[in-house]
C-alpha cells in the first residue's frame, strides 16, 4: 500500500465534483470572532462547560499544524495560543478531542518523527486542579508505523481513528481499538462500506455509536459523508452539504448528532469553520455561544 504523508492526504488536486446531497441544510460560517484569521482554522473540541476550545491552527496552505487553545471570557474567545502540553515547534501536533466528562484530550503528535510523517495518537488526563499532566502515546498496534489521524473515544473507551498503515482496503482506512482489562488494546479496520479502496482518513462518531461521519477521497478530493448503524452494520446515508470544489475535513459532531462542525476553505480567511444542520429540529444550543456566557 502507497504511504502518503498527512499533508498530501488533504491536498490531494482534481477536478471538482457534483454534490449529491441529501436531507441536510447549506453550511454556515461559524469561526468565531478572535478566532478567525488568514491561517487554516480546524478540528475544533469544546470542554463540558463550552469555555474552553482547542483546535488545529495550519497555514493557508493546510501545512505546519499545532495544537492551540482559546478560552471564553467576558462573551469574547481569547486569542489563540499554544496548548499546554503541545510541543514546540516545528513539531506538527493535529485533531484535538475532548471526551465528553472534559477529563481527557486526545491529539496526534509528530514529536517522535521530526519529518512529521508519522503523526501517532497520543492523550493528557486533567490533574487535580484543572491542569493538563503529562502526554502519553498510547502503544502499538493502536499506533503503527503509518500516520493516525483524528481520534475519536466514545464512552465505552473505544477509540476511531484514520490510518495508512499497512494492510488496509485502500490508500488510508478507518479503524477502531478497544482497551483489554490487561492494558493492552485490540485493533480492527472497520471494513466496508466505511473503508474501501479509496482514501478514508477520518471519522467522527455520535455519543449514541449510532452516527459516523466520515472524511474520504473518492476520486476527486475530501468530502463529508454520514453513515448510520443499521441491524449492526453500517449504511452510507448521504453526503453533507458543503462546497464541491474544496476539501471538507476534521468533523465534530454535536452531543445530539443534529448538528455538524468542519473546515474549508473559505477565500481570503483560508480555512475557516462552518457549521450545518443535520435535522430539521437541530438544537441552536450547540456549538458553545461565547457572547452569552458573561
Amino acid at each position: 500500500m502507497s504511504r502518503l504523508s498527512p499533508g498530501a492526504l488533504f491536498l490531494l488536486a482534481a477536478v471538482a465534483a457534483t454534490c449529491a446531497c441529501a436531507g441536510n441544510a447549506e453550511p454556515r460560517r461559524w469561526t468565531p470572532p478572535g478566532i478567525a484569521s488568514d491561517q487554516y482554522e480546524s478540528t475544533p473540541a469544546f470542554t463540558p462547560d463550552g469555555r474552553e476550545m482547542y483546535f488545529m491552527l495550519s497555514d493557508t496552505r493546510f501545512q505546519n499544524y499545532r495544537v492551540v487553545w482559546s478560552r471564553c471570557e467576558a462573551g469574547h474567545w481569547t486569542a489563540p495560543r499554544p496548548a499546554a502540553f503541545a510541543a514546540p515547534p516545528p513539531v506538527l501536533e493535529a485533531d484535538p478531542f475532548l471526551t465528553p466528562d472534559g477529563k481527557r484530550l486526545y491529539f496526534v503528535s509528530a514529536r517522535r518523527d521530526p519529518t512529521g510523517a508519522d503523526l501517532d495518537i497520543w492523550y493528557v488526563d486533567r490533574e487535580p486542579g484543572g491542569r493538563w499532566g503529562r502526554p502519553l502515546r498510547m502503544p502499538e498496534p493502536v499506533n503503527s508505523q503509518g500516520a493516525e489521524l483524528l481520534p475519536r473515544a466514545t464512552a465505552d473507551g473505544r477509540v476511531y481513528f484514520g490510518s495508512d498503515r499497512a494492510g488496509g482496503h485502500g490508500l488510508s482506512d478507518i479503524y477502531v481499538t478497544v482497551p483489554r482489562g490487561d492494558g493492552s488494546w485490540t485493533v480492527s479496520n472497520l471494513g466496508p462500506p466505511v473503508s474501501s479502496s479509496a482514501n478514508e482518513y477520518e471519522a467522527d462518531i455520535s455519543r449514541d455509536g449510532r452516527t459516523l461521519i466520515l472524511v474520504a477521497d473518492r476520486g476527486d478530493r475530501s468530502h463529508l459523508y454520514r453513515f448510520v448503524l443499521q441491524d449492526g452494520r453500517w449504511m452510507e446515508r448521504d453526503r453533507i452539504a458543503a462546497r464541491a470544489d474544496v476539501f471538507q475535513v476534521g468533523p465534530l459532531l454535536s452531543p445530539r448528532a443534529d448538528r455538524l462542525l468542519f473546515a474549508q476553505a473559505d477565500g481570503e480567511r483560508s480555512g475557516e469553520l462552518f457549521v450545518v444542520d443535520l435535522s430539521p429540529d437541530a438544537s441552536r444550543a450547540w456549538p458553545p455561544d461565547c457572547a452569552a456566557m458573561r
